[in-house]
């Protein structure tokens, strides 16, 4: 088996890595631009029990997907998995963005979705299945989330339409939304406010406690097993039921 994680050296994406590694085997880590932190995250998914490729390119446009699928393509044939967590953390509110800095964010948060599945194509096969990591902010407003928000609701709508075309193929596509996280990229877009949101998420939470690793991870690999090969073009919830009330 092989999995393809786009934003997979760090956050959420490492998570998923290390969560796929002991079964995928080939677990291919695609990155922008930190090498250590890739380096780190290849030996940590060495631990896990796969074996780590690591895929330099930018996954926001249609020539770094081109190329990412390039580099798989030349260690498999086959891909089981796509996870697509590539984000570009640009915080900014509706009106106070930059045009050109606008729609650069969205293409990588939201169309790229697109670019990366056309390209891996050739490597999908019957019974692949492909996952987007969205976010409660593509429905409801988030301060400063504006780039991403909106990204993430065209994606869904985005993913809805592949899952028509990919189904007949036997290739499945859906959207997991976990709870906040902090990452490199919430801290990036909310500062030194973004520990105490995270704390305050889970201290609001109806279930009790803030999201973990396992919460979203043990679902993905559900959803990439033959059991849930009717499950086709859905957001998934990872929250505790904290998007059920105001």
């Amino acid at each position: 088996m092989a999995i393809l994680i786009t934003g997979g050296t760090k956050g959420i994406g490492l998570a998923v890595a290390k969560a796929f590694a002991p079964d995928a085997g080939a677990v291919f880590l695609n990155y922008h631009g930190d090498d250590a932190a890739a380096a780190r995250a290849a030996t940590e998914v060495s631990a896990s029990g796969g074996t780590a490729h690591l895929v330099k390119a930018d996954a926001g446009t249609p020539e770094g997907c081109a190329a990412i699928v390039a580099s798989v393509g030349k260690v498999t044939g086959r891909l089981d998995q796509v996870v697509h967590c590539a984000l570009d953390p640009y915080a900014t509110s509706a009106l106070a963005a930059d045009p050109a800095r606008f729609a650069r964010a969205v293409t990588t948060n939201g169309t790229s979705l697109l670019f990366l599945v056309q390209a891996a194509l050739p490597l999908l096969a019957r019974g692949s299945t492909i996952f987007f990591l969205t976010s409660r902010g593509g429905r409801i407003v988030v301060p400063n989330y504006a780039a991403i928000g909106v990204a993430k609701a065209l994606a869904e709508s985005l993913m809805r339409y592949l899952a028509v075309e990919l189904a007949p193929r036997g290739i499945r596509i859906n959207a997991i939304a976990p709870a906040i996280v902090e990452t490199d990229a919430v801290r990036t877009l909310f500062g030194a406010q973004a520990p105490d949101l995270v704390r305050d998420a889970a201290s609001h939470n109806p279930s009790g406690r803030g999201v973990a690793a396992a919460d979203y991870t043990a679902l993905m690999r559900w959803l990439a097993s033959a059991e849930a090969a009717f499950v086709q073009g859905q957001v998934i919830f990872v929250n505790g039921g904290a998007n059920l009330s105001a």
